[in-house]
């Protein structure tokens, strides 16, 4: 997901709580940001410029609402603090990236609207009741389906026929990881590979497993989606250029990091999901109503390709990259 485009849906899709008690009168409304990352993250940074431009051209400027934003890095015990700060200012929305987030805000606060993108099994992880009735206070996009982690195998195999053995990085202490593992593990059999966890909590912990597993040969590299993967995507990238080991990345800025291919889903239909939430009735959008579906495109990423042209393709069509000229 760009950069750009990722935060754009994010500054959308929390319009529709601040449309929603802007009856209330004109005062000064308080959006609530919380970043799983450091503040001297270019990434983030990036993010942030971008969905400030883009509440601006939602109408939402400092003479209306303030913007508190909270840098609580990748450690889960800052990231539990900031989460109770920010619960405790009483902000109209709080929004989240990813379930590194969405959890310690839903157990800081059940009560005010929390605005998610990047979380896979909001049902499964207890988020929401269901897609089409959330029934809580949080509501959003999801963008991965768990299936797109055999899509990842398969892409692995394709771009290195020779791989008998992948490390799969994942972060074991969300659902998350745990259903694109699973979902790599049922599929590895059919192609011939076997499936390694890899924890993505420690930098140092990362090294020492995917040297240890590029010791013995035939060995690929898959990055799953995570907070925690994102944070540490260039100790991530180079050590699949260090050890050799061809590698599949679950967004393409590990590719503009200078990773191999990247497989993740596009934006397309978030943004049309993010337009129906803006343009419906105010009135009707209450935290409990919206839900996003899961995006129904994929875009994939390479070093061959021209690092602003990315392709689009269907989710389900079946369809593996394709590196230019082949």
């Amino acid at each position: 997901m760009r950069r750009r485009d990722f935060i754009t849906l994010l500054g959308g899709a929390a319009a529709w709580p601040l449309a929603a008690r802007a009856q209330q009168g004109e005062r000064m409304r308080r959006i609530g940001v919380l970043v799983p990352q450091d503040q001297d993250s270019p990434v983030a940074q990036a993010r942030i410029a971008a969905l400030l431009q883009e509440l601006r051209q939602l109408g939402w400027t400092g003479r209306n609402a303030r913007i508190d934003i909270h840098w609580a890095g990748a450690d889960a015990e800052s990231i539990r603090k900031h989460a109770a700060e920010l619960a405790t200012l009483a902000p109209d929305v709080i929004l989240a990236n990813g379930s590194v987030v969405v959890a310690p805000l839903l157990q800081a606060t059940r009560t005010m609207p929390v605005v998610f993108v990047s979380v896979v099994d909001p049902v499964g992880a207890g988020y929401v009741d269901s897609l089409a009735r959330p029934g809580g206070n949080a509501t959003g996009f999801t963008n991965f389906k768990y299936s797109m982690g055999a899509k990842w195998l398969e892409l692995l195999k394709e771009i290195a026929p020779a791989v008998t053995r992948a490390a799969v990085v994942r972060d074991p202490d969300i659902s998350l990881g745990a259903g694109q593992f699973g979902a790599i593990q049922t599929a590895a059999p059919s192609l011939g590979i076997e499936a390694r966890p890899v924890s993505v909590r420690d930098p140092g912990e990362i090294e020492r497993t995917v040297a240890a597993f590029a010791r013995s040969g035939n060995g690929g590299l898959i990055v799953t989606g995570s907070g925690l993967a994102a944070v540490h995507r260039h100790v991530l990238v180079s050590l699949a250029a260090r050890h050799k080991l061809p590698a599949v990345y679950f967004e393409r800025y590990f590719v503009t990091a200078g990773g191999l291919i990247s497989y993740g889903t596009s934006v397309v239909e978030q943004h049309r999901l993010r337009r129906r939430l803006c343009r419906s009735h105010p009135q009707r959008r209450e935290p409990g109503r919206p839900a996003g579906a899961g995006a129904e495109q994929v875009r994939v990423g390479g070093q061959s390709e021209d690092r602003e042209g990315a392709r689009s393709r269907d989710a389900d069509d079946g369809a593996r990259a394709r590196r230019r000229g082949d």
